[in-house]
């Protein structure tokens, strides 16, 4: 999961697997809390699958700057760019 494509396609399948969020509605310009109604205690749900799917431990406030998808996928990418060769 490397690309600006395969994180968002992975991002939009934990939306939906989490929240029963239509995918449709997932666009990189989708406010989280406004257009997707994602609360706090859902963010805290959804970095804990992105630490699994990551497999980095995340700090709230890495995504405290997160307002939409698009700044997710940065997020992610920046992740995983920072996880270690041998894991």
């Amino acid at each position: 999961m490397n690309s600006t494509q395969e994180v968002f396609e992975q991002l939009r399948s934990v939306l939906h697997e989490l929240f029963e969020i239509d995918p449709e509605r997932v666009t990189l310009e989708a406010h989280l809390y406004n257009d997707l109604e994602i609360d706090s205690i859902d963010t805290i749900d959804l970095i804990l699958r992105l630490k699994e799917i990551t497999g980095r431990k995340i700090q709230p406030d890495q995504f405290r700057h997160v307002r939409t998808v698009g700044d997710a996928v940065s997020a992610i990418q920046a992740l995983l760019q920072h996880k270690p060769a041998a894991a």
